[in-house]
């Protein structure tokens, strides 16, 4: 199925964009999860708006009290974390993606799939702050896709990205390609660290395309988007 505009009329006014993102997430981690190789498993993020709450009666000490008043019977004084010395403003990035984990020896994180909202790319700020959270996830060797379908707001995310890892000029994108997708793998070759970059440019009306996830450096899977897209539209009956 075409890529349809999810973020303006008439789509906009009869259906919710939040609610298609989640389950084209779901589709996404149900489809590689079916084809992941054994020792891997993949699970969706959702988290639309800032993602750090503090509830003030969770201040103090984590352990669990025992009889006496203490941790496992022992007699303790309760601390409490001093106020800060400053507050200042943060913008958090919002979280609608996919996280891929090797399973042995314990969960480790070893790719994500970023699906962008229009949050991320409203304010410098969110800009800035989706740039620098997946700018991360590169520098820990985590290999990432990003897929911009928003219309609603032109803002190019993948420059912010690059900006970040102080790439060349040809890692850009111009800056009319506001919908589009990107592999990143990270890798280290011939004792050089580098990022291998994979980018489409989409097109409403127009399928989507297939991209390269990787796991490691010797093996990547195929993330089918038109796929999991059509799967995503039929289960919430778009178009």
């Amino acid at each position: 199925m075409p890529l349809l505009d999810h973020f303006h009329p008439p789509l906009s006014n009869e259906r919710h964009w939040e609610s298609f993102h989640a389950a084209w997430l779901g589709s996404i981690a149900d489809d590689l999860n079916r084809r992941l190789p054994p020792g891997y498993f993949a699970e969706e993020q959702v988290h639309a708006g800032p993602g750090v709450e503090i509830d003030v009666a969770s201040f103090g000490p984590a352990e669990s009290a025992g009889a006496n008043g203490g941790v496992n019977g022992a007699s303790t004084a309760v601390w409490s974390a001093p106020g800060p010395v400053l507050t200042v403003p943060a913008v958090f990035a919002d979280d609608f993606e996919i996280r891929v984990f090797e399973s042995k020896g314990g969960p480790k994180l070893v790719a994500a799939i970023e699906l962008v909202s229009p949050r991320n790319k409203d304010r410098p700020e969110a800009r800035r702050a989706f740039a620098t959270k997946c700018a991360s996830y590169l520098h820990q060797g985590v290999s990432l896709i990003v897929v911009d379908v928003v219309t609603e707001r032109r803002a190019n995310l993948h420059n912010g990205i690059v900006d970040l890892l102080e790439s060349p000029e040809a890692a850009y994108l111009p800056a009319e390609s506001f919908l589009y997708a990107v592999a990143y793998r990270p890798v280290r070759r011939n004792e050089r660290e580098e990022i291998d970059i994979s980018p489409v440019t989409l097109t409403l009306a127009e399928p989507l395309p297939s991209m390269p996830l990787a796991l490691n450096a010797e093996r990547s899977i195929q993330l089918d988007l038109e796929a999991t897209y059509t799967d995503a539209r039929q289960r919430r009956r778009v178009g």
